[in-house]
């Protein structure tokens, strides 16, 4: 069903928040718990739509999982070759993550299985995880532009590969050491840039041994990973919302509790910083294979810089906010090297330039960022308000759902029913930090 949120303009948000757990862990915990020896318990899973596609696709492969209720899923590992034909395609709705690692999982399976997803998913690259695949022997035919869905053979033995890619993606990386587990010999990857480094801090939690040097990272096949806790820290991604809220509204105090902090995932928070905003990490701590802490935000004067492209893969999801951030900053902000966010759930630098243009803010695109032109104004409005169309993108909807803290009339964001996709319960919680929020259905 089509949902909108109208936001009325100005507030700021304070108090104490957690948001859900991390649609990254929660998806790699579902995977990697599924294929250990053992019962591995989950504690703070995503019940987002993306999170539970994954879970249900191991479902529907034979392993038995309990839950989830209120975060906490147990998973009945099958082990390595334990998984089972599925009855039918597997069906992962809007997440690339689960299509993309899963099919360099199922490459090593001995049943054919088929890959499918919404329309947004069926529009977007899938090469970038097939021909590295099919370097390794694995048997996958797609779409003729390169998309779902995914139809997966059983190949005939997987072989290790050295790989150089030419794009950072952690989904990529993720993917070929999936099906690394599966192929005779080593798999080694090796990135451009630092991406997100989940999968290997939970192989290694789960007994599997992971060799990694600089940017390159090798396993070798055929071994067993054994069941254990997983603990899933609240989303650094789900967190930005709410740190560019409370830096731009004026008056904000605002803490995030748990959030996290992932090094391969605080670019946000970098960028932040250096665009001047009052942020404190507190309580840092190591939860499982990740580290967290609480992150204190209040209110700050932002100014607008150059984004360092190092720091582009570490915040490549959380762009959308820093936009809302840098149209409230005083000067120009220019990001480039982001050619990624072309190919997201929607153009994120095309329907974000888009929005702020409709809310009286000049941005322009370019091929592989924007510049955006910041009105400051510490104490004053920044965007006109309006109606913004969200292209059924979820961070987009977020992100000017927050921008209302700057508004001076109320803004209308059109379909957002795809926030449930990794973020269930963000009006009700953002409401609760200060957010004057509705949800309406069209």
């Amino acid at each position: 069903m089509p949902l909108h949120f109208l936001v009325a303009p100005g507030g700021r948000l304070s108090g104490r928040v957690r948001v859900p757990g991390d649609k990254s862990v929660s998806h790699r915990a579902i995977m990697l718990g599924a294929i250990a020896d053992g019962t591995t318990d989950i504690s703070g899973f995503l019940e987002g739509a993306d999170s539970l596609a994954t879970l249900a696709a191991f479902r529907a492969m034979g392993v038995r999982i309990d839950g989830p209720e209120q975060g906490r899923v147990r998973v009945s590992g099958v082990g390595l070759h334990g998984l089972r034909a599925p009855v039918g395609a597997l069906d992962m709705g809007n997440s690339g993550t689960s299509m993309r690692l899963l099919s360099g999982l199922l490459s090593g399976q001995s049943f054919a299985v088929t890959l499918t997803g919404d329309a947004s998913l069926s529009r977007r690259p899938m090469r970038r995880v097939t021909e590295p695949l099919a370097r390794m022997g694995a048997l996958i035919d797609s779409s003729e532009q390169g998309s779902a869905p995914l139809h997966i053979r059983p190949a005939d033995g997987l072989l290790g590969i050295d790989y150089a890619m030419p794009v950072a993606s952690a989904q990529v990386k993720s993917s070929l050491l999936l099906a690394g587990l599966y192929a005779r010999g080593e798999t080694c990857v090796s990135e451009p840039a630092p991406t997100r480094d989940h999968t290997e801090r939970m192989l290694t939690a789960l007994g599997y041994v992971v060799r990694r040097s600089g940017n390159r990272v090798c396993l070798t096949g055929g071994r067993r990973l054994t069941a254990a806790p997983i603990a899933v820290p609240a989303d650094i991604s789900s967190s930005a919302f709410f740190l560019v809220g409370a830096s731009i509204a004026p008056g904000s105090d605002l803490t995030l509790e748990q959030v996290g902090l992932n090094p391969t995932r605080v670019g946000v928070i970098n960028i932040l910083r250096a665009m001047g905003a009052n942020l404190v990490i507190r309580n840092a701590r190591e939860v499982g294979a990740e580290p967290v802490a609480d992150i204190h935000v209040r209110a700050a004067a932002l100014r607008g810089i150059e984004i360092p492209v190092d720091q582009v893969p570490l915040a490549i999801d959380e762009f959308p906010a820093l936009f809302i951030a840098a149209a409230c900053a005083e000067g120009e902000t220019l990001l480039t090297g982001a050619a990624e966010l072309r190919v997201k759930e929607s153009d994120r630098i095309a329907v974000m330039a888009e929005g702020l243009s409709t809310l009286g803010v000049r941005a322009e695109a370019l091929s592989d960022g924007i510049r955006i032109y910041g009105r400051g104004r510490e104490a004053g409005t920044v965007f006109g308000g309006g109606q913004v169309q969200s292209y059924d993108d979820h961070r987009i909807a977020m992100s000017f759902a927050m921008a209302a803290l700057r508004s001076a009339a109320p803004i209308e964001v059109r379909d957002c029913a795809n926030v449930n996709t990794s973020f269930p319960g963000f009006a009700t919680l953002a409401a609760g930090a200060g957010l004057v929020i509705s949800e309406q259905a069209a």
